[in-house]
């Protein structure tokens, strides 16, 4: 382990309370520990030094004095402890299990407090310089909350796949009945729009109760063993698009936002308002195939909109 310390030495005027407690807030964020006050530690990392050396600018700018120094940890000196994370993971845990227990069967807002979860753990992963197990078990505790909240809203939700997506041909895709799991939400919403408008113009649709109803004459999406479902990291709209050759721009744009919204990953500036209109929809129609009528017109918008800003 690299025994090279970061230590940054501030002093502020009197006057300068604010700019004070942002790079007191700022350094905080970053999971620098403190020595004393105005005196902050973090390990000999280049993105910790850019974050000092950012720092010491703005202390500078308040006209304030800092000093950035490296030094060797002796024998005796446990900073690793100053950065140990175990009580937030602990807290986290807690949240978690509280999380679960008050939250609704609501599909949207269990899948919105599902992202917000990964985002809050993979914030404080990034301030755990010297991570241990108490983050391997929060990881694990949260998958695990992951899969009972989900399979609480979404029984049939289907398991990621790891197999080769395979090569089809539209010509055998057409007048087809397809299917899938009822009470649509982004994915299977998405994915039926995909079908009809560029794979299967005259598709007609069955919404299942239980997968396990599928009938043998009509083609899955979206859930196991359906012929087309998660796979190879990739969403059913995703797989769709692989399997048709469907690439264009536009629809690779509606595709970052169906993943986001169905399995999480970086956000699409229009993923919030897309779900919220979705969620919308969700709650005002009951009946699948007026749901999948009306969103196919936001996705159509989505498409044109996304079209006109390719060229």
């Amino acid at each position: 382990m690299n025994n090279n310390w970061l230590v940054l030495i501030t002093t502020f005027p009197a006057d300068q309370a604010t700019p004070r407690m942002r790079v007191w807030r700022a350094l905080k964020t970053a999971g620098a520990a403190v020595l004393k006050d105005g005196v902050y530690i973090l390990p000999d990392r280049p993105e910790c030094v850019d974050l000092l050396v950012e720092t010491q600018a703005e202390v500078f700018q308040a006209k304030g004095h800092a000093w950035l120094l490296t030094t060797q940890a002796q024998v005796n000196d446990n900073f690793a402890e100053l950065f140990d994370r175990t009580a937030e993971y602990l807290e986290f845990q807690q949240d978690l299990l509280k999380l679960e227990s008050e939250l609704s069967e609501n599909y949207v807002v269990v899948f919105k407090q599902i992202r917000k979860l990964h985002k809050v753990l993979n914030r404080l992963e990034s301030i755990d310089y010297f991570p241990g197990k108490s983050l391997a078990q929060t990881k694990a505790m949260l998958q695990e909350v992951e899969r009972r909240l989900i399979q609480k809203v979404s029984p049939h939700e289907p398991k990621e796949l790891n197999q080769a997506i395979h090569v089809c041909n539209t010509a055998d895709y057409q007048k087809k009945t397809w299917a899938t799991r009822q009470h649509l939400w982004v994915d299977r919403m998405a994915s039926a729009w995909l079908i009809r408008r560029f794979i299967d113009p005259k598709a007609q649709f069955v919404w299942l109760e239980d997968p396990a109803d599928c009938p043998a004459n009509v083609i899955g999406f979206d859930f196991d063993g359906a012929a087309f479902t998660h796979s190879a990291g990739l969403v059913t709209f995703e797989v769709l698009m692989e399997s048709f050759g469907l690439n264009d721009a536009a629809l690779s744009r509606i595709a970052t936002i169906v993943h986001y919204l169905d399995a999480g990953g970086l956000q699409p500036p229009e993923a919030p308002g897309v779900e919220s209109m979705l969620a919308g929809l969700r709650a005002q129609l009951t009946d699948d195939h007026a749901l999948l009528n009306i969103a196919s017109s936001l996705f159509d918008a989505l498409y044109l909109t996304f079209q006109n800003e390719s060229v």
